[in-house]
């Protein structure tokens, strides 16, 4: 039997978790702020894991957290934060502080099972202790944010968040549109380095002969034209992010000299005999496939054993049904600002941008929606705004299944199905239940069933 703290001042909730808890076997000690749930744990009160509200009255789920992470007896304790209201900020940030697991309200019974299963049987890292500050959402910021509340959204914010309390090299893939730059400027802002500069370098606009000299730097007269000395991105990058877009199209010979780089953490400026130290955390990104670039012979293996330490994979649009329509109105929100031209999207506009396959991802969606902003005669979007973007062909149809659908049992394939129309009923239904149920031919009881076995209530 463990013993369990639930800090939550929602009442029902938290005596509801509570009640849970003890029904699986457990002790459970409940808390109404994060003071008083501090007080207790430095009193003395032990806890085995920790149920943690972001939103609580006083210092807020994060601040607990942190404090937790900077005690030395404290900071062991596997938390799982809960939240109605999960966002990107707030789940990058507790997972960056050494959260366990970030959870949304409600959460069932099963939920719980598995997850304390998890939590006893895993062997939980120490966290790293904390000396930034705690990273609260901040609506109005100009941060980059890595948006979306779809389940696969949420992984990547969760695993972006463990990497950015690390230095670790991360190499970023995806296909092109799904915001690899942005997964970088965010990881750069939720690290230690965030104080420090990031530095982009786009490998496949500059051309090969000049990519050594961008990159390393040269002395004066290392070629013609040469006229002063310049030091080069990486040195530039000193102390922050250095983003290696497009790194599959980098020519080999610059490979061998990044490796080198990696390796030593030395930069020789081209045309000098001199090496300069730097500390920099190298993230890479590339829309191409490296593995079959190795076996081509035209990648270094021991190059993408050096990049590919934290692997982020971002799912395209077609995969994040949930995130669309959420996307389409913070880039409407976004478009409008400051025009004095309120502007908002029709149930008909609404799901002609959930039927669309989007080949270009969250960068056609942006387009789209910038377009029609612009375009668009009166303060209501309609379906007919979007009529440039073409219907989904049956190839689209085809290429929007999971990419390892074909090796799914078919129990596991018709719950991702049955999962993906549930999130799309939703989606169009505005969060709907009852409309929900109707568009997809069940009852409201099915789907509320369905919901709770999908882990989607």
């Amino acid at each position: 039997m463990a013993t369990l703290f639930v800090v939550d001042d929602d009442d029902a909730f938290r005596e509801g978790l509570a009640e849970t808890l003890s029904d699986l076997g457990h002790r459970v000690v409940q808390a109404v702020s994060g003071e008083a749930a501090l007080d207790a744990l430095r009193s003395g009160q032990q806890a085995d894991c920790i149920f943690l509200d972001f939103r609580l009255p006083g210092l807020d789920g994060l601040g607990v957290l942190d404090e937790l992470r900077g005690d030395a007896a404290l900071q062991a304790i596997p938390v799982v934060m809960l939240t109605a209201h999960a966002t990107s900020d707030n789940t990058i940030g507790a997972m960056r502080l050494g959260a366990f697991e970030h959870l949304t309200k409600p959460v069932g019974r099963a939920d719980i099972a598995a997850l304390l299963e998890r939590v006893f049987c895993a062997s939980q890292p120490l966290a790293a202790r904390s000396d930034q500050a705690s990273f609260a959402e901040a609506s109005g910021s100009d941060r980059p944010r890595l948006l979306g509340v779809s389940e696969a959204a949420r992984a990547v914010q969760k695993r972006l968040g463990r990497a950015a309390a690390t230095d670790a090299t991360v190499l970023v893939t995806g296909e092109t549109g799904t915001g690899k730059e942005v997964a970088a400027r965010v990881l750069h802002e939720a690290s230690r380095r965030r104080d420090g500069p990031f530095v982009a370098v786009n490998c496949a606009a500059i051309p090969h002969e000049l990519l050594e000299s961008e990159l390393f730097g040269h002395g004066k007269g290392a070629f013609t034209g040469a006229v002063a000395e310049r030091s080069g991105r990486i040195v530039e990058a000193n102390g922050g992010t250095l983003f290696l877009d497009e790194i599959g199209d980098m020519p080999p010979a610059m490979q061998a000299k990044l490796l080198r780089v990696l390796q030593d953490r030395q930069v020789t400026p081209l045309g000098t005999t001199r090496t300069v130290a730097v500390d920099v955390r190298v993230v890479a990104a590339t829309h191409r496939d490296l593995n079959a670039m190795v076996g081509a012979g035209e990648f270094r293996q021991d190059l993408l054993y050096r990049l590919n330490v934290i692997p982020l994979q971002l799912p395209p649009l077609r995969e994040r049904i949930a995130d669309i329509l959420p996307l389409a109105e913070h880039f409407l929100t976004a478009a409008t600002k400051g025009t004095h031209r309120p502007m908002h999207l029709s149930a008909e506009a609404q799901r002609r941008l959930i039927g669309h396959p989007w080949p270009g991802n969250v960068r056609e969606l942006k387009n789209a929606i910038d377009r029609v902003c612009s375009l668009a005669p009166g303060p209501t979007i309609t379906g007919d705004d979007f009529a440039f973007l073409e219907g989904p062909s049956p190839a689209d149809a085809q290429s929007a299944l999971p990419a390892d659908f074909a090796d799914l049992s078919l129990p596991e394939a018709i719950e991702r199905i049955e999962r993906a129309m549930i999130v799309r009923a939703l989606a169009l239904a505005n969060g709907n239940r009852a409309d929900a149920a109707r568009r997809l031919g069940i009852s409201r009881q099915s789907l509320y069933t369905k919901l709770a076995s999908l882990g989607l209530a």
